[in-house]
């Protein structure tokens, strides 16, 4: 403490009359404004704010007028606050999204290309007698592919009813109806 009851620090500049700044939901850099309202922003965060009014605009949450005057405030902006402020009464995110995808849809869809493909391959070659002609190798092989697949198909529609009864998925429309 130096004297006079005012603490040492080691820049002797002092901030006077900074307050943090609120941000609306829309702003895709809402959470780090708070903490750095008087930075100034670079070409990038313009660009960011710019991209979200573009969203906004292409679903109708903003008039051709509205965004013209928008991306003039973005150009105008120094700050991360001043930014802040364009986007502030703008919701977050899309309506209407749809849920993500499967993370693990590429490893489910290669799982159905083993089963499809590479395992009745495999069964066939175990299932063939030695020495046995041409007729009954691809008797065989079509055979086991013929059980596979029908196996695979019936899987997946149980599991889409099984979906469909969960609630995961809509109802189908009634037969003949027109929409």
């Amino acid at each position: 403490m130096a004297a006079g009851g005012q603490p040492r620090y080691a820049s002797p500049i002092v901030l006077v009359g900074e307050v943090p700044v609120m941000t609306g939901p829309g702003d895709e850099m809402a959470a780090g404004t708070a903490g750095r309202g008087r930075l100034r922003a670079s070409h990038a965060d313009r660009e960011q704010v710019i991209g979200t009014l573009k969203d906004a605009f292409v679903q109708g949450r903003l008039t051709q007028d509205e965004f013209d005057d928008r991306v003039g405030q973005v150009y105008a902006s120094r700050t991360y606050a001043e930014l802040a402020e364009v986007t502030a009464d703008l919701p977050a995110g899309p309506t209407g999204t749809r849920p993500p995808r499967d993370p693990w849809r590429a490893t489910k869809l290669a799982w159905r290309a083993v089963y499809a493909i590479i395992l009745p391959a495999i069964v066939t070659l175990i299932v063939i007698p030695g020495h046995t002609t041409v007729g009954v190798v691809i008797t065989t092989t079509a055979v086991t592919y013929l059980l596979f697949w029908v196996l695979g198909v019936s899987v997946m529609v149980a599991a889409r009813q099984e979906k469909r009864f969960a609630g995961q998925l809509p109802p189908r429309s009634a037969p003949g109806a027109s929409g």
